[in-house]
């Protein structure tokens, strides 16, 4: 699901980072990682358990805020006759992550990733998240590939997944990829981006769903104490949250065709 991040606007203000650390100690979140989680981490780097399948020619990019650089999604949109091929990789953790291992048990231990404005604490270890698992450009590396098919309307009509490798291309973020679509020098993938995600808006709308559109929001520091400022959303924000949920949804026919998993449902609108 989209998700909007609370960010420093100053990122290296002592007092606005010795708060948040004096906040995350008596909340006793985790600021490390135990040496032998470390080391498991090591050792899977050197023996990842990579797929046969091979999709580096597949020209995927990321689009994600500057900064980041635990790049778990990557995209890749072609027409196809009437409709669109649209090709959405989701970082492989699981090729470094061994089922009870202390990668495992430690990541079951803290449950979720906690954002907050100063950083992270985040499920893997840095070499994983920002490393060996980040979809990061021009570097191979091993994903689940939704490959989907979307006709003229903006509805899925098929969905096949896939471990292969797979190499993105740019790092991209999203003020230059909205200002690149904006002055008509984007790619042919990023136009096709806007225009299946305007389409799976008005879909999304016309069934009754929400969009919510929740500014960023940056902590500052004033004479009076602290402030929050806000960020709008830019649209190219909207249309790629379009594909993340396009996949989530094809996910979620596959588990209900192979009667398997658990489904959260909403009631009807």
């Amino acid at each position: 699901m989209p998700r909007r991040r609370v960010r420093l606007a100053a990122p290296d203000d002592v007092a606005i980072a010795a708060a948040f650390a004096e906040l995350r100690e008596s909340l006793r979140v985790p600021t490390g990682f135990p040496a032998e989680v470390l080391a498991d981490a090591e050792a899977s780097i050197r023996s990842p358990r990579l797929p046969d399948a091979d999709e580096t020619a597949i020209s995927f990019v990321t689009i994600d805020p500057p900064q980041s650089m635990d790049l778990d999604q990557a995209l890749h949109l072609e027409r196809r006759g009437n409709g669109y091929r649209v090709r959405y990789a989701i970082a492989d953790v699981g090729a470094f992550v061994t089922p009870g291992g202390p990668m495992d048990n430690e990541a079951h231990e803290r449950g979720q990733t906690l954002y907050a404005p100063d950083g992270n604490t985040r499920l893997y270890p840095p070499q994983i998240s920002e490393g060996a698992a980040s979809l990061l450009p021009d570097e191979t590396r091993p994903a689940l590939v939704w490959d989907m098919q979307v006709d003229d309307t903006g509805e899925g009509i098929e969905v096949v997944v896939r471990r292969a490798l797979v190499r993105s291309r740019e790092k991209l973020d999203y003020a230059s990829v909205q200002r690149s679509l904006d002055d008509g020098t984007a790619s042919e993938s990023l136009q096709l981006l806007r225009e299946v995600g305007t389409l799976r808006q008005e879909r999304e709308a016309r069934r009754g769903g929400i969009t919510l559109p929740i500014p960023e929001q940056e902590v500052d520091k004033g004479p009076n104490g602290y402030t929050l400022r806000y960020r709008a959303p830019l649209p190219v924000e909207g249309w790629n949250a379009q594909i993340s949920l396009m996949t989530g949804m094809g996910a979620a026919e596959l588990m209900l065709d192979a009667r398997v998993g658990v489904l959260r449902t909403l009631p009807k609108a």
